[in-house]
């Protein structure tokens, strides 16, 4: 009897230890249901995170545009091409093939294609399969597919081929104002980030914001019917307009390439600017860059913003314009050139010539004379006042120009030598940037103009300018009686038979107001470098000259010259190529007869006209027409009726059946205007003059057509300019 209930008592322990479990665990399971949650962690969001799929919706990073709306900097679609290699991916292999089955058949239709070598295509094929690897991809060469390589592998209909589409950074004109446009590049995530440049300054309203979408998947990475899709809209980043003009800065950068070619100089910089607003129309440097391909890169700086120089005789503008200002300036006084000592310094200041003899401040400022500014700020100005000058015109402070990384000269001023030789440019530097600043006054009245470059930033998702650059004066250092004395004097520069720029700068139509500079370079054992081309030749000038419209400085350091050549020759041929064709592509008014070898013509009327007629008009003008088709007549021309053209143009013109003309080796500028003209799918590849294309000349063209337009650098032609005189 005692047997049998310590029986029943041990069954009804274990049965009430059964209980206690069961409802333990019923408990545990109840909540895990009702929480999600196991010891902290979710298990529904794991679950869900399990079953979703996640896609970044990338933002289009904002185009950067001229003045007039031509893209300078834009994202480009290319692809990335992946195969899948895992044999699940294939649950039904008699139906359809999701994965990469016949690796021989692959390797060898993607090699001609990608350019790859098929051995190595199998070998990274094989190598995914054999480390269970669910897909891979194919190293750079898979990367940056064009349209058309994407299209030729898609009609192979090969499977398991797939891509993603990826935005890349393209700079339509290759080198092109890259120290003002700057770069950016995908990183890691292929997202585009701004490096230097604009790119970088706006970087944050360039980029936009990504979006995303979230949906739901079976255990092949389907999307499921019933997706629960979640999207988050992307914000594209704000588009920026630039005070840059396309044509112009084309024209600039020619001309820079070809003296850096003729003349292997170490540096140049060259910027047009509107003296008006402030606004700069063009500017580049030498070394520059091409941001579509970034071999043997040796200068990133925008040297115009970020290297100070020793100006040399272009600061004898403001000297002149202090004494003038001061009331002390005398043109028709006279002075002894040669040399001039004061007991306060152990060597004289020395003119780079020493036979001129008694002559008068007038054509001591022609010829460029450092005895009469030092004389002036010694004996007229007073040193203090002309600090005070040199103060006035802001080469104590940048500029505050909307590009990065600006640095600022140094007036050096504390010993009577250095305030002498401040007085022709030596010893204290400017920025170029600082230099075209002052100048403006001259240019303006009196009234100095804060340069920019930044016109407007547009958000593209409401259409709204969210902010714009308005012209800023930012001091009157001069009146206007003194400013219009100094552009005569500077006129005077150019036409007198003294003058240190007559014969040398010149333009056609435009009369022109300059100053020309030789500064010495800081190094040698003396402190400066000896030899004839260690300098930095320079020039700033102003047309017409009596309203200046635009406002050029030119900068070029150590060229490699022959005998017979003084550093103003590469100077020259950039300032005066560049400023004469600027004005006439901007409109100004001519104040100078037409020489007769310089071609201008007003576009006549050409829609509707007979093609033989309005070619036979252009050709007896000397412009020879580039026309699209063999039609009897013209329907389009980029060139609008009233335009004025120069014979240097490219005139296109559409006849009423246009087929494929012959484009190689047209410019960028012109194939995309031929582009534009017929509506045609266009892309770009290389950068120089067109090499290939890819529609057969005399295919019939429609709206849409795809051209793909390859690019190459030709050599270019030593420039044809007028030897020049020391």
């Amino acid at each position: 009897m005692k047997k049998k209930t310590t029986t029943n008592w041990t069954v009804t322990f274990f049965l009430f230890l059964f209980l206690l479990f069961f409802l333990i665990v019923s408990f545990r399971v109840i909540y895990i249901q009702a929480t999600g949650q196991v010891q902290g962690f979710d298990l529904e969001g794991w679950a869900t995170q399990q079953r979703e799929a996640d896609t970044t919706i990338h933002a289009t990073r904002g185009t950067i545009v001229d003045r007039n709306g031509m893209a300078l900097a834009q994202d480009l679609t290319v692809h990335r091409i992946y195969a899948i290699v895992d044999e699940d991916f294939s649950p039904d292999p008699e139906k359809r093939l999701n994965h990469v089955a016949d690796i021989d058949q692959t390797a060898e239709s993607l090699s001609q294609i990608l350019e790859m070598d098929t051995v190595k295509i199998k070998e990274i094929l094989i190598e995914g399969r054999e480390n269970e690897r669910f897909q891979v991809e194919f190293g750079q060469t898979g990367q940056n597919l064009s349209r058309e390589q994407k299209l030729a592998i898609e009609a192979l209909e090969l499977p398991g081929i797939h891509f993603i589409d990826e935005a890349k950074r393209y700079y339509p004109n290759g080198m092109f104002a890259s120290h003002v446009i700057g770069l950016a590049q995908a990183d890691d995530t292929h997202d585009i980030t701004g490096i230097t440049g604009i790119e970088a300054q706006l970087d944050d309203q360039l980029a936009g914001i990504n979006g995303s979408i979230t949906y739901q998947t079976d255990n092949y990475n389907r999307r499921l019917l019933a997706a629960n899709e979640v999207i988050e809209e992307k914000k594209d980043g704000y588009h920026v307009k630039l005070t840059i003009d396309q044509k112009v800065q084309t024209i600039l950068e020619d001309a820079l390439s070809q003296v850096e070619e003729t003349f292997e100089p170490e540096r140049i910089t060259a910027t047009v600017v509107n003296p008006k607003t402030g606004e700069i129309i063009a500017l580049g440097n030498r070394p520059s860059y091409n941001p579509n391909d970034l071999e043997d890169v040796s200068n990133w700086y925008n040297d115009v913003v970020s290297t100070p120089i020793e100006p040399g005789s272009t600061m004898k503008i403001f000297t002149l314009a202090a004494a003038i200002e001061e009331g002390v300036y005398n043109p028709d006084e006279y002075y002894k050139s040669g040399t001039y000592k004061i007991p306060e310094i152990n060597r004289p200041v020395p003119d780079y010539r020493k036979h001129w003899g008694s002559i008068t401040f007038a054509e001591g400022f022609q010829r460029s004379s450092n005895v009469a500014m030092a004389k002036l700020v010694w004996e007229k100005i007073g040193p203090s006042t002309f600090l005070n000058y040199l103060k006035a015109f802001h080469f104590d402070q940048e500029t505050g120009v909307d590009l990065p990384r600006e640095q600022a000269g140094r007036i050096v001023f504390n010993y009577p030598i250095e305030q002498l030789n401040a007085a022709f440019g030596q010893g204290t530097t400017v920025s170029p940037i600082q230099l075209i600043q002052a100048a403006t006054a001259i240019a303006n009245d009196g009234e100095m103009m804060k340069p920019f470059v930044i016109k407007e930033i547009t958000d593209p998702n409401t259409n709204k300018v969210i902010s714009n650059t308005e012209p800023t004066s930012v001091g009157t250092p001069i009146s206007k009686s003194t400013a219009d004395q100094v552009l005569s004097a500077m006129e005077s520069v150019v036409t007198s038979d003294t003058g240190t720029a007559h014969n040398i700068f010149h333009l056609p139509s435009y009369t022109l107001a300059g100053k020309t500079g030789t500064a010495q370079i800081s190094g040698g054992a003396s402190g400066y470098l000896s030899g004839r081309e260690n300098y930095i030749f320079s020039f700033v000038g102003m047309a017409p000259s009596d309203d200046p419209k635009l406002l050029m400085y030119v900068t070029v350091k150590q060229p490699k010259l022959k005998e017979t050549e003084s550093g103003s020759k590469p100077v020259s041929f950039i300032f005066n190529h560049v400023m004469e064709n600027a004005l006439h592509y901007l409109n100004i008014q001519p104040d100078k007869e037409i020489e007769e070898d310089v071609s201008e013509l007003i576009m006549p009327a050409v829609k509707k006209q007979a093609t033989a007629e309005v070619v036979e008009n252009l050709e007896g003008h000397g412009v020879k027409p580039l026309v699209v088709g063999e039609g009897s007549e013209i329907v389009g021309s980029n060139v609008q009726m009233g335009e004025k053209i120069l014979s240097t143009q490219t005139i296109i013109l559409v006849t009423n059946q246009p087929t494929m003309p012959n484009l190689k080796g047209e410019s960028l500028r012109t194939v995309t205007q031929f582009a534009d003209l017929m509506d045609l799918d266009l892309e770009v590849a290389g950068t120089g003059y067109l090499e290939k294309q890819s529609v057969a000349i005399g295919t019939e063209l429609s709206e849409g057509h795809y051209l793909l337009a390859d690019f190459t650098d030709f050599e270019a032609e030593e420039p044809e300019t007028p030897t020049a005189n020391d």
